[in-house]
């Protein structure tokens, strides 16, 4: 996490984009690895005399637990946060998968939220909890709080989080007399 001023001014452009990364999770990424390379260890090179059947299993165990946790772990290295004139883009990991696209139409207001952790959310990741809504948590510190029309709620966390709550209330309509959200 970075120190940003809190009184500096941000211009207003056509977009802004944010980021967070935790290199944490490359130590899991490197674990997954490494059990990918156990399975396929074992699979070329066994000394097993027990039989096919364990050989098997231990081989599709390793390499499946190696490659879930590989993914699984990539996929919320960072995620990626754009503002444009419409819409908010959030896309996680290298891929951009999962992906979000919230219209600003949609959104009723924004709020900064200083500490966002992932014992909050029950981990990294892309998260629902029904007393709280939905969170991209990939890392712990600030974050936005994102609260829609439909009344759910949306968490990110992001860099600069003060200055993304500034720049998505300054781009939110407000609602006419008699609308329907």
């Amino acid at each position: 996490m970075r120190d940003h001023p809190r009184d500096e001014t941000f211009p207003q452009t056509e977009i802004w984009t944010g980021r967070a990364t935790n290199r944490f999770q490359w130590l899991l990424a490197l674990a997954g690895a490494a059990c990918m390379a156990l399975g396929i260890e074992l699979a070329v090179d066994s000394a097993w005399t027990s039989g096919i059947a364990p050989l098997v299993m231990s081989v599709v165990g390793c390499i499946a637990a190696g490659l879930l946790m590989l993914f699984g772990t990539l996929a919320f290295v960072h995620v990626a946060l754009k503002v444009d004139t419409e819409t908010l883009e959030v896309r996680c990991g290298h891929i951009g998968v999962p992906r979000r696209r919230i219209p600003l139409a949609s959104v009723a207001g924004a709020e900064f939220a200083p500490h966002v952790t992932p014992r909050q959310w029950g981990g990294w990741g892309y998260r629902w909890r029904p007393e709280k809504g939905t969170a991209v948590v990939v890392r712990r510190g600030e974050g936005i709080v994102l609260r829609l029309w439909d009344g759910h709620t949306f968490t990110i966390t992001v860099d600069n989080a003060e200055a993304a709550v500034r720049i998505i209330t300054d781009r939110l309509v407000p609602p006419t007399p008699g609308a329907v959200h």
